[in-house]
This record gives structure tokens, sequence and C-alpha cells, in this order.
């Protein structure tokens, strides 16, 4: 049995979402139990600073560093107080803090770049590392990345272990800034090979960024969707919005901020200018977009659809949303992974805790039909506490 602390910000950039589990087993057997979960919020100077560096501002290589630290030691603390009346942790899986993130181009030859992925997560693990006196594992997207993968989505491993059923498909539905799906076919069969996973496209992360605009940063968040509730969604602009390129191209795939992010919203409100549309139908426009573009993907790249839809993050409490993908897929229980024994709120959170605990074990974390790696690979980077 082995306590470990995972540690995540997604794209929505909220905050930190941290959860203390013990685990035990390996693969087919592991079993996680959660002791705690908790979202610590970002200092509200620092999640601007990070909203602005995703979205593009230039910053000077020393801003860069400063930056890189403070979401360290923002996630060091996170990790020491997600302890407090527990028994230590040995280990710590951080994802960190994306703040750029460039999907692979075309195909790549070997040795040469042309076509390669980036990533950038901040908040460094050797820092956290130092400061909380564990072993910490981070930067878990680059080795899948540097053998021509797309990075992500990372988590459909984890799910294929705490998840999968022996006769039901289910697809696992992360609506965090970004939406990203596993798809997960019955437990036979070769059920690991035929599992897919990707970025279904925007997931909060447009309604955040509305939400906040319409209400001049009064609100950075429409909770439970109730003012889009109250709206009505403009289906020729949802159809319009489908179009777009990104929700044609087949998986892998994978987005992010670079774009589902300020600009993109800018050209939505710009679009609806000529429908006249009030602030809660813009919306229930935007939200009917993260429902419909999630649906669209299941009709249009899996080769069955699910039996059943496990919701998880910060959409999964949504209840507008929750009922609007209730509503376009009327045949399949769309529920929470609450209901199947994992947290809704900190499954990301318990993912990267499990990646970490399997790179101290020279288990692969990626899953090569997710993020169109080649093979599986080690993922993380180690880097030993001094209380180790």
């Amino acid at each position: 049995m082995t306590k470990v602390i995972g540690l995540i910000s997604g794209t929505s950039v909220d905050g930190i979402d941290a959860a203390l589990v013990e685990i035990t087993g390996r693969e087919l057997d592991l079993k996680i139990e959660l002791l705690a979960g908790a979202t610590y919020p970002y200092p509200a100077e620092l999640r601007e600073k990070i909203l602005a560096l995703c979205a593009g501002e230039a910053v000077s290589m020393a801003e860069l560093a400063e930056i890189d630290d403070a979401i360290a030691f923002a996630f060091a603390q996170a990790a020491e107080n997600i302890q407090i009346g527990h028994q230590p942790a040995s280990l710590i899986g951080s994802h960190g803090q994306t703040v750029y993130h460039r999907p692979p181009q075309g195909s790549r030859e070997k040795g040469k770049n042309s076509g390669l992925g980036y990533t950038l997560q901040l908040g460094r693990g050797a820092l956290i590392a130092h400061v909380t006196g564990i072993t910490t594992v981070s930067n878990f997207r680059v080795a899948d990345i540097a053998i021509g993968g797309h990075g992500a989505p990372l988590v459909p491993r984890v799910d294929a272990y705490l998840l999968s059923h022996p006769q039901e498909a289910r697809c696992i539905q992360n609506i965090g800034g970004i939406g990203n799906v596993a798809y997960i076919p019955p437990r036979r069969d070769n059920w690991l090979e035929k599992m897919r996973g990707w970025d279904t496209g925007p997931g909060n992360s447009l309604l955040d960024l509305a939400v906040e605009h319409l209400t001049n940063g009064a609100k950075t968040y429409d909770e439970n969707g109730q003012l889009a509730a109250i709206g009505t969604p403009c289906q020729p602009l949802v159809e319009q919005w489908l179009a777009q390129d990104y929700f044609q191209l087949p998986p892998p795939k994978s987005t992010g901020r670079e774009l589902f992010g300020v600009a993109y919203l800018q050209q939505c409100l710009q679009d609806a200018e000529v429908y006249q549309l009030s602030a809660a139908d813009i919306m229930a426009t935007l939200t009917e977009l993260t429902a419909a573009s999630i649906v669209h993907s299941y009709r249009t790249f899996l080769p069955q659809l699910p039996d059943r839809v496990l919701l998880c993050g910060g959409g999964s409490r949504n209840l507008y949303l929750k009922q609007r993908l209730q509503f376009l897929l009327p045949s399949i229980a769309v529920e929470t992974t609450d209901e199947a024994g994992v947290s809704a709120d900190f499954k990301e959170a318990i993912a990267f805790a499990v990646l970490a605990y399997w790179r101290q074990l020279n288990i692969p974390g990626n899953l090569p039909s997710a993020t169109g790696a080649p093979k599986e690979v080690l993922l993380g980077e180690i880097n030993i506490g001094h209380e180790a």
C-alpha cells in the first residue's frame, strides 16, 4: 500500500486539485482509496498572470521563471495542506499547469523534428520535491510527445483499470476547461487495444470566459448552468461552430486554450451579433456547443455509442450541461464517475497520483490508441525528496 498525492490545475486555471490516495495493486488489480480531496484556489494575481500567458501574452524569461516558481510553491503548499490530519505521503504526482500545448503536425520522420508536438507545464517537480521533502514525479506529457504522440489525453489508461466494466461499453467524459473522452469497450477480447481517447473540444473554457465577459468580471463561472438554463440555444450558431476544422479532425487529437480561448470567444460573440441574443441565450448557445461537440465526437468517431457515459471534472457539476447531454443522448445513461466509485471532482488528480505510482514501478502510463504514440512509454521525471 502506497500513499500518494496527485496534483493538477487544468485549463480552467481555477485552482489546484489535490487528492491524497492509498494505492494497492498494479494494473487489473489496481485499487485506490481517496483519503482527502480539496481544491486550493490560486492567488488572484497569479491566476491572472497564468491566463495572460495562456492567451499568448509575451513575457520575459525572468517573468516566466517567476511564474514557474510561484506555481511550484502553490503546488507544494497544496501538497502539504492535503496531508494535514493524515499520515504523510511517500510520493507526489504533479501534472503542473499547462500554459502551452501544440499538437503534432502531420507525419514525422525519425531524427527530424518536423511535425513534432510540444507542451509546457509550469510548476517544476524539483522545487516541489525540495519544498515538501517528498519524491515528486512531474512533466508527464513530454515522453509521449517525444516519440510522436500528442501527450494527451493521459488519463485513459488509468480510467481503463478503475472504471471499465465486464459487459458495458463506457465513455468517461472529463469536462474541465477542455473536454476529453476515454472510450472503454467491455473488458474482454483485447479490450485495451480497442480503447480510444481524445480531446473532444471546449469544456468550460468558453463558458468561463463568456460569463466573466457578460457579467463584467462579477462571476468567473456559470454555477450549475443557472444563466444558461434561462436562455435558449441558437441552433444555427451551434451548427455553424460545429463546422470548425477541429471537430472534423479524426482522433488521435488534442487541443487547448490556444484554440478555444479568448480569440475564439470573441469570434463566437461576433457571430452571435446578427441573432441579437441575450446574455442568457449566449450562455445557453455556448453550453450547447460543449454538449453538441461531445455528442458529435461520439457519433462520428466511436465504433459504437456507449452504454453509459460517466462525467467528471468541473463541468460534471453543471446541471444544465448535464441535462443537455442527456437530452442529446436519450437512450444512454449519463451519470458521474461518483456513481462508479471514483470521485468526479478529483478523478484527474487521482489519475496523476496513479501515473506517479506507475512511474516508480516502471509501468508505462500512456495509451497509444489515445495519444497516437507508436508505443507505450514510461511517463514522468522523478525528483527525489530529501526525506526519501
